[in-house]
């Protein structure tokens, strides 16, 4: 059996993280996680910062579950965090994965007028992502070679 694969989809909203994921998950045998999806089935409003920290910490629980078993996991919570990105990154290998981090840079205009073509019902306005934009810590070129392997957005 091959090694499993950890992979990390990080950027902003709009950014095409779940779009991303779902080619990926077509074309590798991986279990794909996204929080905005189950929040949305299971009636959870998508700003309850409390419940999606919460449904993120088990996703990684699982996720660790199934790396152990030999299965890979498709993560797409943005990571908007190195400490965060970090954290899966070691845990993952010390359970034998090896981890990509696939980082989906694109500029505040494009993201603000993808946001604005979604139909959320609670959408995410540019005042919002240019308030929380900053609070994103973008990997730089020495942190994405820690990774095991990466894709240009």
């Amino acid at each position: 059996m091959d090694r499993p694969t950890l992979y990390l989809l990080c950027g902003l909203p709009g950014a095409g993280k779940t779009t991303l994921a779902r080619r990926l998950a077509g074309e590798v045998p991986a279990v794909r996680l996204c929080a905005d999806e189950w929040m949305a089935a299971l009636d959870i409003d998508l700003f309850d910062v409390a419940a999606r920290i919460r449904l993120e910490r088990q996703f990684w629980r699982l996720a660790q579950d199934l790396l152990r078993l030999g299965r890979s996991v498709i993560l797409e919570s943005g990571f908007w965090l190195r400490a965060d990105r970090d954290e899966k990154r070691l845990g993952a290998r010390a359970l034998g994965a090896s981890v990509q981090l696939h980082y989906l840079d694109v500029p505040l205009d494009e993201l603000a007028r993808r946001l604005a073509a979604r139909a959320d019902a609670r959408p995410i306005t540019r005042a919002m992502l240019d308030e929380h934009a900053p609070l994103f810590e973008a990997p730089d070129a020495g942190e994405l070679a820690l990774f095991d392997g990466r894709h240009p957005a």
